[in-house]
């Protein structure tokens, strides 16, 4: 059974710095597309983040242009976890944060394009 857990989520005030992770089990990852996704009451989900394998143990990274230079992401040595670093936090990056993970992903900021999502986490950014 496939299971993408999340964790790291919390309050924390503009301007701090909060880092997500991701775990993944029940089959081998390495190969996948895995990356967060975001969404805000209200809103629809949003594209934050994505690694992409390339080949061997090299992997590519896509940032949302509303979190670049803000947030970074990066895949675990076990590349089934993956990370998200989030620095300069604002509140309008309050949502909730989903981990997903793809096998032949071609548009990453497009979520139908993922085959597992994690639960979620809260992230809250007060001013």
């Amino acid at each position: 059974q496939v299971q993408l857990v999340e964790s790291g989520g919390g309050l924390v005030q503009a301007g701090g710095s909060l880092r997500l992770s991701c775990a993944a089990s029940g089959r081998t990852f390495s190969t996948y597309a895995m990356g967060w996704f975001r969404q805000a009451p209200g809103k629809e989900r949003e594209f934050v983040a994505v690694t992409r394998w390339r080949s061997g143990s090299t992997y590519s990274a896509y940032i949302g242009d509303s979190v670049k230079g803000r947030f970074t992401i990066s895949r675990g040595n076990a590349k089934n976890t993956v990370y998200l670093q989030m620095n300069s936090l604002k509140p309008e990056d309050t949502a909730v944060y989903y981990c997903a993970a793809g096998s032949g992903v071609a548009d990453f900021r497009q979520d139908g394009e993922y085959d597992y999502w994690g639960q979620g986490t809260q992230v809250t950014v007060s001013s």
